[in-house]
């Protein structure tokens, strides 16, 4: 009878484990943020130079004849590519903790490998937290804005976009260990999705090539749910949402998934190796 007892409490103790190591791990890159004043200031800038001044080149050149606001567009872009964006570029802290043996000690402790890369993730996303904060800001000197309730739509996504923008950095990160390298890998993966996902530019006639890897891109199904929420009961809503929303979301969840898999295993073997 005892050994039936024990399994549940056993089982709520690992679960226990898990869960303090990930909220760990990301308070850990959230101080670390924190104590670095750049990376804060960084994370206003980037904004500014994509939405202030190629989004609003953009705007004042091709918004004509689009049959939307596309203001209001490019903001909701810009909200989840900074989202998507920053929380990749931050992964990148696991390259450095490499070089420092930091993952190794993180490896041999008794916890899962996805307790430890989710932790980075969330702790990641925090920047990119701060970086939408940063477009809400932007956007709002250009004169667009969203509802209380739209922004709120957002931000409850917004853990679900981190994960999926994470997820797709540790197969980069699985597979690249010099943090030079690993910098400009991610920035390859992240700036062309900027532009073929639909975060700026509308890809609703792409055909080809472009719309293979505008439907393989795991943000431009973020930026769809993200736009189905904010245009829900609109006109606009068919000019500008390409998938139904339970699509988006299944389409995230299962990408985010098998990233997190094979990046989860290419880290753990990398570092096994070592």
């Amino acid at each position: 009878m005892s050994e039936i007892v024990s399994h549940p409490a056993a089982h709520q103790s690992r679960l226990g484990r898990e869960i303090n190591a990930v909220i760990s791990i990301a308070a850990r890159d959230i101080t670390i943020a924190l104590r670095s004043p750049a990376s804060i200031i960084m994370s206003f800038v980037m904004p500014l130079i994509m939405m202030g001044m190629l989004g609003g080149s953009l705007a004042q050149n091709m918004a004509g004849g689009l049959g939307f606001d596309y203001s209001k567009f490019m903001l909701v872009g810009m909200l989840v590519n900074m989202l998507f964006m920053v929380t990749t570029i931050g992964m990148t802290s696991l390259v450095e903790d490499h070089t420092t043996d930091f993952t190794q000690e993180m490896l041999v402790s008794p916890v899962s490998r996805y307790a430890i890369v989710l932790g980075k993730i969330f702790g990641s996303s925090f920047g990119a937290v701060v970086s939408m904060a940063g477009t809400l800001i932007v956007g709002l000197v250009m004169g667009i804005t969203l509802s209380p309730g739209q922004l709120l739509m957002i931000l409850a996504l917004s853990p679900l976009m981190c994960l999926s923008g994470g997820a797709l950095a540790m197969i980069i990160i699985g597979v690249v260990k010099s943090n030079k390298t690993a910098n400009i890998a991610v920035m390859l993966v992240t700036m062309p999705q900027m532009f073929l996902s639909g975060a700026i530019i509308p890809i609703n006639n792409s055909s080809g090539i472009l719309y293979v890897l505008s439907h393989a891109m795991p943000m431009t199904y973020c930026l769809d749910l993200a736009r189905a929420v904010v245009y829900a009961g609109t006109p606009e809503y068919s000019r500008v949402v390409l998938f139904n929303p339970a699509v988006n979301f299944i389409a995230i969840a299962v990408l985010a998934v098998i990233c997190l898999v094979i990046g989860t295993f290419l880290f753990a073997r990398s570092e096994k190796n070592r």
